[in-house]
């Protein structure tokens, strides 16, 4: 291709002025930090560089963009740019004056050995750089260049363009603020030799549909070996450039690497975060450090309190006796961790229903110490909420116990639970003859409203492990396999999320907004306390402290894959609540997918399928209303195939559940042995003073994950707010499998998970194997310890 001519051509014999540049500092070495004062001047200076071959229209577009923008905004964030195609430009003191270096068109572009010395040097002094489409392909044998733009186009990329939707998932980057959450645009999409997630970090990345490519960055940056490095795979057209979004886009990126504006860019770098286990193995038969891991809540003082279920060691016997009065018996425990010097206690043993080991659903059973919440003013009033079957409580003979939620009070002088001080507020009954799904999760909003998750109570056989909606099994008349008798009953409170609001005398009273009033149809036939209805065992729910909306999750059923004649495949699930609702299970799952009716005389036998618009519940185990409400979507599902699958409808509405039709909406999910653990929606603390601290940039980002670490989830996702309570998708997903580390040496089994107030995140991890607790079992901590965004104030060029 023949020499194009220059956009501002400048003379190989051009000498720059420095415009008040300094040196580099003192004791600035590589991948130290930046220099005390930077490159350039308040009068910013861009330097564009370009290939001498590049295409002269697209070259054209982009500098008359970058000129154009230069002249935008305040005065203060003013830039002029001068463009050239000559390499002698590229000299050490001459670099000095410009506050950022673009490439630009620069596919192929070779400075020599001490031109490229210049730009390492101005880097080094802390300069930054811009990366522009193909400016990826410039200096192509140079591994430190590589290092600067982050990552090489593969030889299969895409030369053409294409529309495709662009996730922008840094609503706080200066390149990125504004932006659309999900931006549709044509380009020309790079893929990737190496994908650099975890070394750089990601601003945007572009929407992929399989599961192989789903992690897709197309613009990253960070602070690179003492300067500040940006790059954007978009920008491949002449159009982009008259976009205002890619402008924007643009704009943002040239003001950070031009020193007049700061950004945080290390904030999903992977080693900018630790995770320290922080309880060490119990001593041999003691419950010192932690007991069968079930849940936690972290005090106003940062300290972490933390239950365990009933499990003991796998080498202990068990109860599985019904004759024998200490069936079942178990130590629900109760331990303390403080920060302040770093010390564990125990500091409660209650005696619970739920350590029958393993086995099949007539033996094992999960009920025991399930949940945790102190009370929104524990600072003053020392109490603490607990979700628990007393073992007391438990009639052998009809086999039924009593799921409580007490409140207890905490003795700081003795560091212990005072048990003496219990006052139950709540009760109802749940079947023991079989397994399974107690829930657990408890939370309060800023309005001191209590949620509890509860589980359907219900086992899990009896219906091929689609819609546990068997109305034959049954223990002396109560029903163990029809999940329309819990969930599915407005008359019950198992396979629910209630809400009630503590009073200080031990009662509770019912806030507005609940899905029922108690008084339905003349009263008896619906309970006041049900705020969600339609869940299978949510054990983690969250309330957003910012919206008060409430974000749970709930593991399904354990049918392998779609059928025909029954409905779709295990979905584990997760939803964004915004106000009281039906959730569907055992009607309906996913985005609507119903399951078919089955019922006596015959159960083997499928009926209609049911109707998410307006199910019935005709189940003879039903003692609630038989109109129920419409079936609200959830956000996300999965099934062992993938992430939420979908399916052709037929004219009713029905899907096909044929597996090769398929298709997954969410590709980034990956199904199998699952099990959801809901998390945290992160909120940022900018007064706290903290060194530990998550940073802005998971701000609003909700926190989703699953108790195994092969290939299920364990993201931070991005919510549309205009969409999320009715059942929208993220748009966006960061994988945080290397932050909290999986797999071997790490948290294997994530039980639970929370935020403390000085901005690091505390993890259970289970342990191995079901029913007892291990010496993997454990406590967490994971801190970030990445710097301050950058430049620092005292260096910016417009200060």
């Amino acid at each position: 291709m023949g020499r194009k001519p220059q956009i501002v051509a400048l003379a190989a014999t051009l000498s720059i002025a420095l415009l008040g540049a300094s040196p580099a500092a003192s004791g600035n070495e590589e991948g130290t930090g930046q220099s005390a004062v930077l490159p350039g001047a308040a009068d910013a200076q861009v330097l564009v560089f370009h290939a001498a071959d590049a295409p002269t229209d697209r070259t054209q577009a982009a500098v008359e963009a970058i000129q154009a923008i230069g002249a935008e905004g305040p005065t203060e964030e003013q830039f002029d740019v001068q463009a050239t195609d000559d390499p002698a430009v590229f000299e050490p003191e001459g670099l000095l004056a410009y506050n950022a270096v673009v490439f630009l068109s620069a596919d192929g572009a070779v400075l020599d050995a001490d031109q490229e010395a210049a730009l390492q040097g101005y880097v080094q002094a802390g300069g930054g750089f811009l990366g522009v489409h193909d400016a990826a392909s410039a200096q192509p044998d140079s591994s430190w260049f590589t290092g600067l733009i982050g990552a090489r186009p593969d030889d299969g990329s895409p030369t053409e363009a294409e529309q495709a939707v662009v996730e922008v998932g840094d609503q706080l980057n200066p390149a990125t603020a504004g932006l659309p959450l999900e931006w549709e645009r044509t380009d020309v999409w790079f893929d990737w030799e190496d994908n650099p997630s975890g070394q750089v970090h990601t601003v945007a990345r572009v929407r992929e549909d399989t599961p192989e490519n789903w992690d897709h960055p197309i613009s990253w940056c960070r602070d690179y070996d003492g300067g500040r490095s940006f790059y954007t795979g978009m920008g491949g057209t002449v159009e982009s450039f008259a976009e205002d979004e890619f402008r924007a886009h643009l704009r943002g990126a040239l003001l950070w690497t031009s020193a007049l504006t700061r950004a945080d860019c290390q904030a999903t770098i992977t080693d900018n975060y630790v995770a320290e286990r922080i309880t060490e193995p119990n001593q041999p038969g003691e419950l010192d450090q932690i007991g069968e891991p079930h849940g936690l809540d972290i005090a106003d003082d940062g300290r972490v309190f933390y239950i365990g279920r009933a499990g003991g060691w796998a080498d202990q016997p068990v109860v599985t006796d019904w004759e024998d009065p200490n069936i079942g018996l178990g130590q629900g425990t109760l331990h303390v961790y403080d920060p302040a010097d770093d010390s564990v206690t125990l500091a409660a043993n209650l005696e619970v229903f739920g350590n029958k080991g393993g086995g099949d659903e007539l033996t094992k059973t999960e009920e025991g110490l399930l949940g945790i919440a102190l009370d929104p003013a524990f600072a003053e009033n020392a109490y603490i909420y607990l979700y628990w079957m007393p073992h007391e409580t438990i009639d052998r003979e009809a086999r039924i116990g009593e799921r409580r939620i007490s409140r207890f009070t905490f003795d700081e002088a003795s560091g212990t639970l005072d048990l003496a001080s219990e006052v139950p507020m709540l009760s109802w009954d749940a079947q023991i003859h079989s397994c399974c799904h107690a829930g657990g999760g408890l939370d309060f909003d800023s309005q001191g409203n209590l949620y509890i998750a509860t589980g359907d109570n219900n086992s899990s056989g009896f219906s091929d492990g689609y819609s546990g909606n068997n109305p034959e099994p049954n223990y002396q008349g109560v029903s163990f396999a029809d999940a329309r008798r819990t969930s599915g009953n407005t008359n019950n409170l198992n396979g629910k999320i209630l809400r009630i609001h503590p009073e200080p005398d031990g009662t509770y009273t019912i806030p507005e907004g609940n899905l029922f009033t108690g008084e339905e149809e003349g009263g008896g036939k619906t309970r006041a306390e049900i705020y969600v209805m339609g869940v299978r065992n949510p054990a983690r729910i969250a309330i957003d402290p910012a919206t008060d909306w409430l974000y749970a999750g709930w593991v399904g059923p354990d049918a392998g894959e779609p059928s025909t004649t029954w409905g779709p495949a295990k979905y584990d699930t997760f939803a964004v609540i915004t106000e009281a609702g039906n959730r569907g299970w055992p009607y309906c799952m996913g985005n609507n997918q119903p399951y078919r009716d089955r019922n006596l005389p015959d159960p083997s036998q499928p009926l209609d399928w049911y109707d998410c618009d307006a199910p019935r519940n005709e189940s003879p185990h039903n003692d609630g209303l038989v109109e129920l409400p419409p079936v609200t979507p959830n956000n996300i599902w999965y099934s062992p195939q993938g992430g939420a699958p979908d399916y052709p409808r037929d004219e009713n509405g029905i899907p096909s559940y044929v597996a090769d039709e398929q298709s997954f909406l969410l590709p980034w999910l990956r199904g199998g042995g699952q099990a959801t653990m809901n998390g945290p929606v992160y909120r940022y603390d900018e007064a706290a003073e903290s060194d530990v601290a998550w940073p802005a940039y998971w701000d609003g980002k909700w926190f989703v994950g699953d108790h195994y670490d092969a290939e299920q989830p364990r993201h931070a996702v991005v919510m549309d707010p205009e969409n999320a309570g009715s059942g929208g998708l993220p748009v966006h997903a960061e994988s945080l499998d290397e932050i909290i580390p999986a797999g071997d040496g790490g948290i294997r089994n994530l039980m639970d998970w929370k935020f403390a107030p000085d901005g690091s995140l505390y993890v259970l991890d289970y342990g191995r194997g079901f029913f007892n607790l291990t010496e993997e079992s454990a406590l967490w901590r994971v801190t970030y310890t990445g710097g301050p965004a950058t430049p620092l104030p005292e260096q910016l060029a417009n200060q």
